[in-house]
Formats: C-alpha cells, structure tokens, sequence
C-alpha cells in the first residue's frame, strides 16, 4: 500500500523565559521563549518534526496558521511529496485564498514554512541523514530544483546558481566539517535584562569556553550601553569582537547617532539597527558607521527582501533564520543569493530550537554553497537544549557537526507535555 500524510498534529508551547529575562533586549524586554509545534505523520508510522519561534502572546495564532493549512497536506503520497520538495513547497506557499495573507511574509508564511520543514525533517529520518547531509549530498540541478526563482532572476539565474553548486571539493569539506565542526559565537552573556556582575561573568566564560566572538543587546539606554560595553571589553580583552544587537529599536537616523556614540568602543557588527523591512535605510546605515559592520535578517520575510539588501550593498552580513521564511527551501535560496553577491552568513539562533534547526543550514552552505568558514558563524545561545532529543554540542567555541537522522527540531514528549501552554504543569 503506498503511504500517505494522514495528520498535522500542532501543539502550543511555550517556556517561561520572562522570568529570568532570558532573552530580554530593548524591543522584546520580556520574552517567553515559545515553539508553534509540529508533527506530521504519515500512515506507516513515520514523523517530521518542526516548529515555528514565537515569544509568548501570538503562539495560539501560529498554530492555528499552522492547522488552517492541514488540508493542502493530508492525504498526500508520501514517497512522491518527499521526492519532490521543491512542488511540495511551493504548493503550500502557493495556495491563492491563503497566499493573499501574506503574500510570502507574516504569519501565514511561517506557518507553510513549519509545514515544509516537517517534510524535510520526515524525509531526512527516512533516508537516515542529518538535514545538512542530506541537502549537501543532493546534485546541484536537485538544490536549484528547491528554489523558487520568479522574483529573484533579476539577480540569482538558474545557471548561476548551478555554477556556484558545481564547486569543486565538497567530500573534502564534509570530512573537515565532520572532524573540526563550524565556529560559533555566543549572544548568553548580552541580554539586557542582565546585571553588571552576571555580564562579566558570562562574557569571561565565553572566553574560556573558546567563543571567537560575544554579542550584547543595545539600545535600551546610551550610557548604560557605554558601560555595558567597557565591562565586557575588560571581562574579553582588547581583541575579541564584541557585536552588538539593537532589535530593530531606532530609526535610521537614531540609529547613526547611536552607533556613532558607541564607535570608540569598537563594536563588531550592528544587527538590526531598524526595521527589517528598511532597505534603503540599512543602506544609508552602513554608509554612515562604517567600518562597523550592518548585519540583519532574521526578520527578513521572505528571499526577495534578502535579494533587495544585497542588490542595495545595505547589508555586510546577511543572518537567516530557521523559521522565519517560507521553510528550509527559501533559505536555500538565500544562501544562493549571498554567495552571488559574496556576502557571508551569520545565522540567527536565539531562541527554542533555533540552535538546532540553523545549524544545518550553515553547515549545508559550508559544504555546497559557499565554501568557506571564513568571516562566519552560527550564534549561540545556552538555553533549553535540554528539551530536544538530539541538542546541539558545543564544544571549545565550536558547533561540532550533528550525526543523527532529521534536522534537530524534534522535543522530549516529557517537555511537551510540561510547557504546553496553557495546561501544562509549567503554566497551570
């Protein structure tokens, strides 16, 4: 009998983050870390695992996004569905009565990307791969066959895509992702609901743990950012890169201001100095505080704002996000993009479970896109890993590379059934 999709099971849960302000920074002072949960099943037992980062109020929304789609989706043949992924994607994209609340943005959008991410998750414990394996192992004409290339020709072709996959040496960097893994940076110490003392603490811990670079939230107060930003200069020392992180608080011109006042203290990287839909005013950023570097995206919707920042020169690094876009097929698409335009990816991975999904991702890039390591890494965040069944290790400043089959979203039926809002015992 041939298999069929024959449930979407979505669940609402969420971790009380707020409490130790876990996640606090100057747009989002109190955060509880949250995942619009999924799990699709299909007749012979088998199950994709993924989920949508939410912070709280909205997650109920999600889901119920999320569940709205189900329809497009049971009933299909398995075998063919995960055969094809890039039809797969682009049907629960393309619905027209659905599409028209976006289009490609908000969260409708997130919403099919969860849906797309299961597929990948189910085709990947299937064929007994880890997602970034899976995805580096497939033909350059598979991965271009992913991407939806309607609006981006004006600046990525199919054959320039091909180029760019038909690298040489990627049995050579799989084997050295493989025995050294990818480099992290670490966002723990920074958040600003943090105290002076918990600050220094935690960024002279990033040292010793090996972390080639720290990150701070900005912001909230100007002076408080000065001397937040001179105790980790003492607690790091002078060389380590410090980036900083505004979470889309300033207008444009705050944010020169701002970022010129913080200068003489040599921050690495602004990210998200304003609204991420602000093309030209991340342009206009980048132009003003250089040599600081202009990194955004993790709000970034959809591959077309992605393209529009590199067209626009408005963006020094371009940061995805496991979960924001329309799933792992648009993000192919955007690291297809960067590669173009020679810009490097710094993943986005503050949050439940983005640390485990991203991961793939940069190492797949590694592997077949890119090439390269270099100017590159994946963020670090050391919260609720220990909800996962197969949690990311880090180890001297180091993602080492995961092994186990699916693409790392999958939750402990023990924390589910904790944090499942507003029932679970963590809530009621």
């Amino acid at each position: 009998m041939t298999s069929t999709i024959v449930g979407l099971e979505t669940r609402d849960v969420r971790f009380p983050t707020s409490r130790s302000l876990d996640g606090s920074d100057a747009m989002n002072p109190q955060p509880d870390y949250s995942a619009a949960y999924v799990v699709l099943r299909t007749s012979d037992g088998d199950e994709g695992h993924s989920l949508v980062f939410t912070i709280g109020r909205g997650n109920d929304v999600q889901v119920a996004a999320i569940q709205a789609l189900e329809p497009l989706v049971v009933g299909l043949p398995v075998d063919p569905t995960l055969a094809d992924l890039g039809g797969f994607a682009r049907r629960i994209s393309g619905d027209s009565q659905f599409r028209w609340l976006g289009p490609d943005k908000g969260v409708i959008a997130m919403a099919s990307g969860a849906i797309v991410n299961a597929a990948w998750d189910l085709r990947a414990r299937r064929e007994n791969k880890p997602l970034w394996r899976l995805l580096a192992e497939m033909s350059p004409e598979q991965i271009v066959d992913l991407v939806d290339f309607r609006y981006l020709r004006d600046a990525l072709t199919p054959a320039e895509a091909l180029e760019i996959l038909r690298a040489d040496g990627r049995d050579v960097r799989q084997q050295r992702l493989l025995d050294s893994g990818y480099p992290a940076y670490t966002t723990t110490p920074g958040w600003l609901g943090y105290d002076d003392e918990k600050l220094a603490r935690l960024s002279k811990e990033a040292v010793a743990d090996g972390f080639g670079m720290i990150k701070l939230k900005v912001g909230g107060d100007l002076d408080d950012d000065r001397r937040r930003l001179r105790i980790a200069r003492e607690a790091v020392g002078p060389d380590l890169p410090i980036a900083v992180d505004a979470n889309q608080v300033w207008g444009v011109g705050e944010a020169i201001e701002w970022m010129t006042a913080l200068a003489p203290h040599g921050p690495y990287w602004i990210e998200e100095p304003t609204s991420p839909d602000d093309v030209l005013g991340h342009a206009r950023i980048r132009e003003a505080v250089t040599p600081i570097k202009v990194a955004t995206g993790e709000h970034g919707a959809n591959p077309v704002l992605f393209k529009q920042l590199l067209q626009a020169q408005a963006v020094d690094v371009v940061q995805i996000d496991a979960t924001r876009v329309g799933g792992i097929n648009d993000n192919v698409a955007i690291l297809l993009l960067a590669a173009k335009f020679g810009v490097p990816v710094c993943p986005h991975a503050g949050g439940v479970g983005l640390c485990e999904m991203v991961q793939h991702l940069a190492m797949f890039d590694y592997v077949a896109v890119s090439g390269t390591q270099a100017d590159r890494r994946i963020e670090y965040v050391d919260h609720l890993h220990e909800h996962f069944v197969d949690p990311v290790v880090v180890r001297g400043g180091r993602y080492l590379t995961p092994t186990a089959p699916g693409a790392g979203a999958r939750m402990h039926a023990s924390s589910l059934a904790q944090f499942t809002y507003p029932d679970g015992p963590a809530w009621a």
